[in-house]
C-alpha cells in the first residue's frame, strides 16, 4: 500500500446539537429501545426534533467535550525501579458543555431537579428551588448529541456522529448570573453513570442514506 500523509474527510470540526431525554410518563434513564429508528436521508437531528420524549436545549457555548478518567493500580517489586504492572481499579467518564439560552428548563436540567419543581403559577413559569430532603433520589437523565462527523457532504455519503449517555446526572457547581457584559448561561458537567450492561451509552458514525 502507497504511502499517504492522512485523510482531511477525518478530520470532525463542528458543535453538535444536544437532546434530553423527557418522556411523558417521567422515567429519565435513557435505554436502547428509546431510541427512535434511523430514517433515509433525514438528520438524526431531525428525528429527535419530531420526537416528543426529546427536547433540544437549544444553543450551547463552548462545544460538548467528554472526558474519560480512567483509574490504575500500581504494583511494584523490589528488582525494578519503575512499577512492573498497572491494572485498572476504578473508571470516570464526565460530559461537560454549557447552555446558553438561559432558560428554566435548561437551569432544572443542569440542577438535577425534579420535574415537580418545575410548574406554572399564576401563568408564570416557575421554578422551585428546592433543598431536597433525606434519602431522596438524584435525577438521572438520559442524553444525546448529534454531530458532524468524518466524510464527505455528498448526497448518500453525509455522515453524523451521534453520541448517546444512557444515565447522566449533574454533579458540579451551577451559576446563574445577571452580568451587564456577559451572557447567562449554565456551565455544567454530566457525571456518566453505566447501566445493568455496564454500559455508558455509544458513539456511532452514522451514514445518512440517500432515499
Amino acid at each position: 500500500m502507497a504511502y499517504t500523509r492522512g485523510s482531511s474527510a477525518n478530520i470532525i470540526v463542528g458543535a453538535a446539537a444536544l437532546f434530553t431525554y423527557e418522556p411523558a410518563a417521567g422515567a429519565s434513564e435513557l435505554t436502547e429501545a428509546d431510541l427512535p429508528a434511523y430514517e433515509d436521508n433525514v438528520s438524526f437531528k431531525t428525528t429527535l426534533s419530531d420526537d416528543a420524549d426529546y427536547r433540544n436545549v437549544g444553543y450551547t457555548m463552548n462545544g460538548l467535550e467528554i472526558v474519560f478518567q480512567p483509574d490504575f493500580g500500581e504494583v511494584q517489586v523490589d528488582q525494578l525501579l519503575d512499577v512492573a504492572k498497572l491494572f485498572k481499579q476504578g473508571m470516570q467518564v464526565n460530559l461537560n458543555t454549557a447552555f446558553a439560552e438561559a432558560t428554566l428548563e435548561n437551569l432544572l436540567f443542569s440542577l438535577a431537579g425534579s420535574d415537580s419543581d418545575l410548574n406554572v403559577v399564576s401563568g408564570n413559569p416557575t421554578l422551585n428551588l428546592s433543598a431536597g430532603d433525606i434519602g431522596e433520589c438524584p435525577v438521572e437523565r438520559g442524553m444525546v448529541a448529534v454531530g458532524p462527523g468524518t466524510g464527505d457532504c455528498a448526497i448518500g455519503d453525509e455522515l453524523e456522529r451521534i453520541y448517546v449517555a444512557y444515565r447522566a446526572l449533574s454533579i458540579e457547581n451551577v451559576t446563574v448570573s445577571a452580568k451587564r457584559d456577559e451572557p447567562t448561561m449554565y456551565e455544567v458537567s454530566f457525571r456518566l453513570l453505566p447501566n445493568d450492561a455496564a454500559s455508558y451509552g455509544k458513539i456511532v458514525d452514522r451514514t445518512i442514506p440517500a432515499a
